[in-house]
């Protein structure tokens, strides 16, 4: 079998596991390299649906949960053994699975937004993109561990090295720059994780809706929420249809 077949296998494997997924409209989740403005844009997001009269659980990945979070700081504290890539990523899923039992399904199952900077397509540009790892191991894990996937995703997408520039400025502002252990790594790893982004982006229009982060915080937060006041249209729609079909 050519490189280039194992390729098209492993992405029809993927894209199969992509389908298999529960994707649930009133999950948010937002990815994005370093630097691209996550917080501001899930502030936005937040007022936006609380001021709608919805409840709002904003979350993080890794995080969310207090287990979750003790293995975030093992994974990004750089003062630990550095993890080898497969240990870096079922850390990752083992704080995912606490995450979505914990506080994603509880959240949704009672009638609120879910709104998380980071979720599965991190792990597939991070591990999948930076590291190198197969993208059909992490679609199988996302298959078997998480079995949840966003209604919709904002990836905000910036240019690695204004990424960085925003980063290192953040930080100055707050006392001295410290990195975290991904922080720490080349611009080129930056660069794959980019691409791997946009590529889940290409492969999952109906998902994806991709936002130019190089633009004022205003603006991008202005142009994140037009796309969730969008998409909260077009979910009505869908579930007023739903409800229509069952009672014809």
């Amino acid at each position: 079998m050519t490189a280039t077949n194992a390729t098209v296998r492993i992405d029809d494997a993927v894209r199969a596991d992509a389908q298999a997924l529960a994707r649930h409209p009133r999950f948010v989740s937002l990815e994005g390299g370093e630097g691209a403005g996550k917080t501001t844009v899930l502030g936005a997001l937040r007022e936006t649906l609380q001021q709608a009269g919805y409840e709002v659980v904003s979350t993080r990945e890794p995080g969310g949960t207090p287990l979750a979070e003790r293995i975030r700081e093992l994974l990004l504290t750089p003062d630990h053994e550095k993890p080898a890539p497969e240990t870096e990523l079922l850390l990752m899923f083992a704080s995912r699975a606490q995450h979505v039992r914990e506080t994603i399904l509880p959240a949704l199952e009672r009638g609120a937004w879910v709104i998380s900077d980071r979720f599965t397509d991190s792990s597939y540009a991070y591990q999948g993109g930076g590291r190198g790892l197969d993208a059909g191991f992490i679609a199988e894990l996302e298959r078997r561990v998480v079995g949840l996937a966003p209604g919709l995703t904002l990836l905000l997408d910036l240019g690695v090295s204004q990424g960085r520039e925003r980063t290192r400025g953040r930080d100055l502002v707050f006392g001295q720059y410290v990195p975290d252990r991904i922080e720490r790594e080349r611009d080129e790893f930056f660069e794959r994780v980019r691409d791997a982004f946009l590529a889940r982006a290409a492969a999952e229009p109906e998902r994806f809706r991709v936002v130019d982060a190089a633009h004022s915080a205003a603006e991008v937060a202005a142009a994140a929420v037009a796309e969730l006041q969008t998409w909260m249209r077009s979910a009505s729609r869908a579930a007023l249809g739903s409800a229509a079909a069952e009672r014809a």
